[in-house]
């Protein structure tokens, strides 16, 4: 079973057990700037009233404007129970809400009963980045129609790559966007993911759409 992803924009009471049930989820905390590690698969996202950062309604505004968590299921957590809260949350895009605060079992079981009721979302069947078409839930990339050879990895550096489109990306972050911290890796590993992508790329046509910035990291920029 793919796993499910539950961003949260505070602490989680319970969510440090590794046990049982809890190796379906990954938890992750995320702020303005959406999450940092790659999300692939079903996600539901949980934003309380007041964030560090901003207004929950802010919060939940920023996060539909990213096309990354277009899928994604939004739970706005109000503070108290107030019908102009609660329509406040919904026209800021939330799909619904609970009154906080919530545990590990409060999400758990809200997720787990509104799968039963709607079935799992899943991630977009198609990306499409100018010539660059990616399929997620077959993990194959095309570029103007040509298939690229991709190992999983690979695939994965690509989507984590497109994620962060025209940004500087240090080596650490993209093995911590990867998922990739435990057991530690060589920092200088993720050069020979860059090398094989890269050629990946130029084989099935593509001019090399990453650049290297000295001892900063990596740019991938395809134009569009």
């Amino acid at each position: 079973m793919r796993k499910v992803n539950i961003l949260l924009t505070g602490t989680l009471p319970g969510a440090d057990s590794q046990g049982g049930e809890d190796r379906l989820f990954d938890y992750q905390r995320i702020g303005p700037g959406g999450p940092d590690e790659l999300v692939d698969g079903p996600t539901w996202i949980f934003v309380d009233w007041i964030t560090p950062e901003m207004s929950g309604l802010a919060m939940v505004r920023r996060l539909r404007a990213d096309e990354r968590l277009s899928d994604a299921h939004v739970t706005m957590v109000l503070e108290r129970d107030d019908d102009e809260d609660r329509r406040r949350a919904i026209q800021a895009g939330a799909d619904d809400y609970v009154l906080g605060p919530i545990d590990r079992n409060g999400v758990l079981d809200r997720i787990l009963a509104l799968q039963s009721q709607r079935g799992i979302r899943r991630s977009p069947p198609r990306e499409r980045h100018g010539l660059l078409e990616v399929i997620p839930a077959a993990q194959q990339a095309r570029w103007d129609g040509e298939p690229v050879a991709l190992s999983p990895n690979e695939f994965r550096l690509l989507r984590y790559l497109l994620t962060r489109h025209g940004e500087i990306v240090s080596r650490q972050r993209m093995i911590a966007g990867m998922g990739k911290l435990e057991p530690p890796i060589d920092e200088r590993t993720v050069d020979v993911w860059i090398g094989r992508l890269r050629r990946a790329l130029r084989a099935a046509g593509a001019p090399d759409p990453i650049r290297t910035v000295r001892k900063a990291g990596y740019v991938l920029d395809l134009g569009d």
